[in-house]
């Protein structure tokens, strides 16, 4: 069964972002429908979607509040929200997609 996991790191700061509302979603024709939904930990981390959906092959993505996380502190942001796009073509595999975020920019990529 494919898992796929997160973690965002506020590189501003030069720590974890902890409280950030995460969305996973799957393509449905030319959209994309809702299954999960997370928030960072302390740790800046979501291990676990819920519900715990049941994913195979296609393509998903990940969308990150990061509004929420910058007016919590106070920090104006340009980009209000971050949507990652991604296509699971292993179902044995283990997806992970982290998100380096500041107010102004943001980077990403497949991790382990």
């Amino acid at each position: 069964m494919t898992v796929i996991t997160t973690h965002v790191l506020d590189t501003s700061l030069g720590k974890p972002a902890a409280s950030v509302p995460v969305v996973l979603s799957v393509r449905e024709g030319a959209g994309y429908r809702e299954l999960a939904r997370g928030v960072t930990d302390a740790d800046g981390r979501v291990r676990r979607f819920e519900p715990e959906p049941l994913l195979g092959v296609g393509a998903y993505s990940l969308t990150f509040e990061t509004s929420d996380y910058f007016r919590a502190d106070s920090r104006a942001a340009f980009f209000q929200r971050v949507t990652l796009e991604f296509f699971v073509a292993d179902e044995s595999q283990h997806y992970h997609v982290p998100l380096l975020l500041s107010p102004f920019g943001y980077t990403t990529y497949r991790g382990s």
